[in-house]
């Protein structure tokens, strides 16, 4: 699953209803590569929640406007409304805590 070059607005995100994972890094990135077999464990455990996987940037509205500086970013949400970030994850048990802030 490549990262999506045109991203949803700001105002669709935060009128998010239920639980989401925005990720922020782009297909080049070397450390997005490297997590993609971590993240992609992690998620197969929550089919449910949605994966946005959006490609990041200089001048790109949404990473700016949720502060996004190093690449992967995963930001989990719950009605919009950040719970939880994970910046370059490096183990399974630092998503899996981020996800159990979704419950």
């Amino acid at each position: 699953m490549s990262y999506a070059t045109k991203a949803p607005a700001r105002k669709e995100i935060d009128a998010l209803s239920g639980p989401a994972v925005l990720e922020f890094g782009t297909d080049w990135c070397g450390y997005c590569q490297g997590a993609q077999p971590l993240i992609g464990d992690a998620f197969a455990k929550h089919p449910g929640v949605p994966r946005i996987k959006v490609e990041d940037g200089p001048g790109r509205a949404l990473g700016r406007s949720f502060r996004v500086k190093l690449w992967p970013t995963l930001i989990f949400l719950r009605n919009g409304a950040e719970v939880a970030r994970i910046v370059r994850p490096t183990g399974a048990a630092e998503i899996d805590d981020a996800f159990n802030t979704l419950a």
